[in-house]
């Protein structure tokens, strides 16, 4: 059973920072890419940010700059770093990975983690 736990949100004022985590645990093949979605009051969930498995990234406009999504394959742990936080960002982050679970079965699946509430002061 594959989980994804989402860690690192909080209350922060304008302007500081944050880290999230996610960690992926159970039983599984690989985990290809993976990625940080947020969604705010009354909006639809929106990218912010995807990491593939060798490294490369691709970012939300808004947080360009900003944000910096890693991972950690040896952890099977993904990160964002979030820098020079608005009140704007507020939303409920999650994370999701585009996961193999066996060599024999190649067709990925996508799994979500819960979503971890983060809260910019103005």
């Amino acid at each position: 059973q594959v989980q994804l736990v989402v860690s690192g949100g909080g209350l922060v004022q304008a302007g500081g920072s944050l880290r999230l985590s996610c960690a992926v645990s159970g039983r599984f093949f690989s985990i290809n890419a993976m990625g940080w979605y947020r969604q705010g009051p009354g909006n639809s969930r929106e990218l912010v940010a995807v990491i593939t498995s060798i490294g490369s990234t691709n970012y939300a406009d808004s947080v360009k700059g900003r944000f910096t999504i890693s991972r950690d394959n040896a952890k099977n742990t993904m990160y964002l770093q979030m820098n020079s936080l608005k009140p704007e960002d507020t939303a409920a982050y999650y994370c999701n990975a585009v996961i193999v679970a066996t060599k024999y079965q190649p067709t990925p699946s996508t799994y979500w983690g819960q979503g971890t509430q983060v809260t910019v002061s103005s």
